[in-house]
């Protein structure tokens, strides 16, 4: 019995570190971009900027948008390093962000705000006292007194949500990063986790309802989806759909209408031991993806009737409707193939063995 504990205690230590901020379940595609906002108002000295993200919730198969919040650390000197998605065995896991005395790897993901994919540059601990970068927090109104003013390099501009996998980021730890995951770690303090309980149990952050548009994209305080100027929705403007949507990746150019997107992916086949299921999901997929086509063959045909009726007048105002057109259509088609995907058949299981 005590060898066993011994060799119970050597696999423990032998696991990585990283590995225990991993949740278990896998998802057959990626989560959307991630949407644009603006930050709320810091309510004070303190308080560290915690960037929102995308989480899944294995009971309805959708992803949703956990709301980017206001939370004062654990202890002084602490930092948030966020959660990302990764690719890893088939499908993408979430890997848990935490607090710690210095930010480590969070899969090279631009969550704005200071977070700009390799480190955090919002603000820094110096004797005790939380200093704020003024370039990239909102400090508006309040009496903050420990700033300044430092230009954050934003290396990369994409929207994409994850790291690796099909259209994902290609990202990897520094030696320093690595090194953190030796040093002492806080998991989420119990704000951020009821802020993502709230998200959870509210429809219209689901990727399925808002389309990677949530309503509530950010608020002041943990889990308060409706204190009117303290929330902050999705920026509806167009932005560049990077990476990870239907444009080729590595395509940093913006769509303006559907015949600028590249053509839609088409997945690999499913193969989980039952030819029917199999067959009839690939006729879904099928169907799904001619339908898309078709969906955007009208609007750009719809586009080009417009741009003749107008002629030269207004153009730029017209370019950017259609920009906006064609971007909520990519999110909608998107939306709609992860809803697909996540119900794609799964292996059967192998039959247990009769007993002896």
């Amino acid at each position: 019995m005590r060898i066993i504990r011994y060799l119970l205690a050597f696999l423990i230590l032998a696991i990585p570190a990283a590995s225990f901020g991993q949740i278990g379940i896998r998802v057959a595609i990626g989560p959307p971009m991630l949407p644009v906002y603006e930050q709320p108002i810091c309510p004070g000295d303190g308080y560290l900027w915690t960037p929102g993200y995308w989480a899944y919730d294995d009971s309805i198969s959708d992803y949703y948008w956990v709301p980017g919040t206001w939370v004062q650390a654990p202890e002084i000197g602490f930092l948030w390093t966020p959660g990302y998605w990764g690719w890893g065995e088939g499908g993408y896991f979430f890997n848990e962000g935490y607090w710690g005395e210095q930010v480590g790897f969070y899969g090279g993901i631009n969550y704005g705000f200071g977070y700009w994919g390799g480190g955090y540059g919002g603000g820094r601990w110096d004797h005790g006292h939380f200093f704020y970068n003024s370039s990239v927090n909102n400090l508006r109104g309040g009496d903050f007194r420990n700033v300044y003013n430092e230009r954050v390099e934003q290396n990369n501009e994409s929207r994409v949500s994850y790291s690796g996998g099909r259209g994902g980021l290609e990202a990897r730890p520094t030696h320093e990063q690595e090194a953190t995951s030796s040093q002492r770690h806080i998991p989420a303090v119990a704000a951020q986790s009821e802020n993502a309980q709230a998200a959870r149990a509210n429809p219209e952050q689901r990727a399925g309802v808002n389309h990677g548009t949530p309503a509530v994209a950010a608020t002041a305080r943990p889990g308060a989806f409706s204190e009117g100027r303290a929330v902050a929705p999705a920026n509806q403007a167009a932005e560049p759909i990077r990476a990870g949507s239907s444009n080729a990746p590595g395509d940093n150019r913006t769509p303006v209408h559907p015949k600028d997107l590249a053509p839609i992916a088409r997945p690999a086949p499913v193969n989980s031991g039952n030819t029917a299921a199999d067959q009839k999901y690939q006729q879904k997929q099928d169907q799904l993806i001619a339908r898309q086509n078709q969906e955007r063959q009208n609007l750009q045909q719809k586009q080009e009737s417009e741009h003749q009726q107008r002629g030269n007048a207004n153009t730029q105002k017209l370019e950017q409707k259609h920009q906006q057109q064609t971007q909520k259509l990519v999110q909608r088609h998107t939306a709609q193939q992860q809803s697909l995907q996540a119900r794609q058949p799964q292996p059967r299981a192998a039959p247990a063995g009769r007993p002896r």
